[in-house]
């Protein structure tokens, strides 16, 4: 990764003006990266671990656009910082059964996400990343499937384009004829740490929707309103952030106001911050594995104290390489070269303590959705007092 590296990338959704389409889906972007920060908090994470890496966080900046018909547009836009990879957010079927079987479920939750690791697509990238954290230098790259936000900063003309033959679940009406799946983007970012309860929020509708003569029932524009209905900051022995948010309105653009109920569906969020919704639309980071990976860790770490009386060089050097290896290539090898069952056993020490610290000490992960996160809410009428939309700030 380089100041002037190519960006080549498409547009995730369409991109609606005055209910019409006029970017569709996976039109192609490009771009390069023009500036490179320096990534404190990342690098203080990988030194931890004996990764000397000088990270950086890339700036990048989209300069032209390319048509499905092959025409090739000049833009220009902000530049973005936050990039990363998006995981939509699905809300599950609610839960039946007590806590025995939460739990139960939770834990084969944890153990389809460890699966997932080896099975779902993108395995190659992942092997990498994998083979990069053990290493005490790496390249770093800009991870496949990083998503920007941006916005134009001047006007460009563009005509409006033929729209897809099969409609997006947001322009269809659902079982219940009064209710639909509105898309929209999220007007300002949206933390646990810093929103508070009753704090009002905004959100603008991305896309059209229509009735089923095809006039518009809701116009893209149109203006959510609502509120802030539960945040709980992370804190210290690894107790993560919770976050849930409604709206109750929905403001046309010519100004009529109509009362709604909202549930959140679904949600784009940053991959690291590896996220989970329930069916209520509450949204918190998944359960870690508290308890096995520590366990396996000390296990492998007082290995070299235990010899048997008939453990000859190579099972030494064995039990040395596996308790060391925890903090990557540089124990592995220190703990060979040194021949040493202590010298192994205080990295394998040192790799349990920080697994320990990182999932019982440490403070929880915080639920953060920046602004412009695209969302998606069933909606429908309800009749209710009218509230007043706040500005936001």
């Amino acid at each position: 990764m380089q100041v002037g590296q190519p960006i080549h990338g498409e547009l995730i959704y369409p991109v609606y003006a005055d209910n019409k389409l006029v970017l569709p889906a996976k039109t192609i972007v490009t771009g390069s990266v023009t500036a490179l920060h320096p990534n404190h908090d990342r690098r203080v994470s990988a030194r931890l671990r004996a990764d000397f890496t000088p990270f950086y966080t890339p700036v990048v900046d989209f300069n032209q656009i390319q048509l499905p018909d092959g025409t090739t547009l000049t833009i220009a836009t902000s530049t973005a910082t936050d990039g990363a990879p998006i995981y939509r957010l699905v809300a599950p079927p609610p839960r039946k059964g007590g806590f025995i079987r939460r739990q139960f479920d939770t834990g084969l939750q944890i153990l389809h996400d460890q699966i997932s690791l080896f099975t779902a697509p993108g395995k190659k990238d992942r092997l990498l990343r994998v083979v990069y954290s053990q290493l005490p230098w790496h390249p770093q790259n800009i991870e496949k499937g990083t998503a920007w936000t941006v916005e134009t900063t001047t006007p460009f003309t563009v005509s409006e384009q033929p729209a897809s033959p099969d409609p997006a679940v947001s322009t269809e009406n659902s079982s219940n004829s009064s209710a639909w799946f509105v898309q929209a983007y999220l007007n300002e970012k949206l933390s646990s740490a810093t929103s508070k309860q009753g704090e009002p929020i905004r959100a603008t509708v991305a896309e059209p929707i229509y009735n089923p003569d095809h006039s518009i029932a809701v116009p893209q524009g149109a203006t959510l309103v609502g509120t802030i209905t539960q945040a709980r900051p992370a804190r210290r022995f690894g107790r993560a952030g919770v976050l849930h948010f409604n709206f109750r309105q929905l403001v046309l653009p010519a100004g009529t106001t109509r009362n709604v109920e909202t549930t959140l569906t679904a949600a784009d969020s940053a991959g690291g911050q590896n996220l989970a919704m329930n069916s209520e639309g509450v949204v918190k980071p998944k359960p870690q594995d508290k308890i096995a990976i520590p366990l396996l860790l000390a296990a492998l770490a007082i290995s070299p104290l235990h010899e048997d009386a008939d453990d000859r060089g190579e099972v030494l050097a064995r039990k040395n390489a596996t308790a060391s290896n925890s903090i990557g290539i540089i124990g592995f090898v220190v703990g060979i070269a040194s021949g040493s069952a202590n010298v192994a056993a205080g990295f394998g020490a040192y790799g349990t303590a920080l697994a320990l610290y990182n999932r019982w000490i440490k403070r929880g992960t915080d639920v953060t959705f920046v602004r412009d996160t695209r969302i998606v809410l069933q909606t429908t009428p309800r009749h209710a007092p009218v509230l007043s939309a706040q500005p936001s700030h």
